[in-house]
């Protein structure tokens, strides 16, 4: 059948998947939570639709009874990934997502074992979160077979984030950084861990942030001690620094639904010439007892790098290139996926 299925289809990262997978020859069956916005995109480019909430399960799970593959883009994911895997399982279809959360990876790696006996890939963070970082911490491993420390980092020049990607962060307002230490997770105060990173065409002042590879790359190649930076500056360490005092109030239901409405009047997403005018910077470093290996890439803009990664991994399903059970891009198809995207190179 082959056909691929993309839920929150009309937001501003998965227009972009669409765009990617008209490009490449494939006519998606979409769906989202919004009549009107499904309908209207839908119609814009000639694709059946339908329109539910991840919540109702006979209408989700008769939607994936029509594809092989999900690419599921309706987050923030820590809410919805639960109903929609459990549906692919039901459904037997291959499940992909874009989540850069690590409780996502998480919850997504306890279905691990049905997927297995169903023949089924469950690939959460198939786009920007975390391919390039995924395969990034595969590459110095397998340099460094001995690591036992892992710090990863990236940062965009020139580019903005989407509006889906700032609710996701809105969600995670008043929790510590998480990072791996001996192979559990550890929480730190935002705003403690700071770097300087050299991200080779550059140097960013850089901070730890709860990321997805805290999961993934544990996963990926076994480093027990791992941690993730952003590129930052001094006025945005500060900010956050200030929130702290103020953890308990950003934990309030009430004020995350507040920011959220406040950011739902906000544009979608940069502006495609804004896109293509920027691109992101990775750094990552593996070390042992004897010395440490760096490694740099750079790749197209975050929200483009998904919208390439996801249909590439699509494509892979689609020609029987999978592995059963929860994966990570790099558990999947190694190191060298990255260097597959148009645009992606080691520096």
């Amino acid at each position: 059948m082959n056909n691929l299925l993309i839920y929150g289809a009309y937001g501003y990262t998965g227009r972009l998947i669409v765009n990617e997978c008209l490009k490449v020859g494939i006519k998606p069956i979409i769906a989202g939570r919004s009549a009107e916005k499904a309908m209207k995109f839908a119609n814009k480019h000639d694709l059946e639709y339908d329109v539910f909430e991840v919540s109702e399960k006979e209408k989700l799970e008769n939607w994936l009874k029509r594809g092989d593959v999900v690419i599921h883009c309706g987050g923030p994911f820590i809410h919805t990934a639960k109903e929609m895997v459990e549906a692919c399982l039901a459904t037997n279809t291959h499940y992909l997502d874009i989540t850069g959360e690590y409780q996502v990876f998480d919850l997504v790696k306890e279905y691990d074992l049905q997927a297995k006996e169903k023949n089924l890939m469950l690939m959460p963070g198939a786009g920007f979160d975390v391919v390039p970082s995924d395969c990034l911490a595969k590459h110095l491993h397998t340099k460094l077979p001995t690591a036992t420390d892992l710090k990863l980092a990236f940062v965009s020049k020139g580019g903005k984030l989407s509006r889906g990607t700032a609710k996701t962060m809105i969600e995670n307002l008043g929790d510590p950084q998480i990072r791996r230490t001996n192979g559990e997770y550890e929480g730190i105060p935002m705003g403690k861990s700071i770097r300087e990173i050299d991200y080779g065409d550059f140097s960013q002042i850089s901070m730890g942030i709860s990321w997805g590879d805290v999961s993934t790359a544990f996963h990926s190649t076994g480093i027990p001690n791992i941690e993730v930076f952003s590129g930052t500056d001094e006025q945005q360490i500060s900010k956050v620094k200030k929130t702290l005092r103020m953890s308990f109030m950003l934990k309030s239901r009430m004020i995350k639904n507040f920011l959220i409405r406040q950011m739902d009047k906000r544009p979608d997403g940069p502006k495609e010439e804004k896109r293509d005018a920027s691109c992101m910077y990775l750094w990552g470093e593996a070390s042992d007892d004897n010395g440490k290996i760096e490694a740099r890439l750079k790749t197209p803009n975050g929200y483009t790098l998904t919208a390439m990664s996801s249909v590439r991994i699509a494509q892979k399903i689609f020609a029987e290139d999978l592995k059963p059970g929860f994966q990570t891009p790099a558990s999947a198809y190694g190191e060298g996926l990255i260097l597959e995207i148009d645009g992606c190179f080691y520096l």
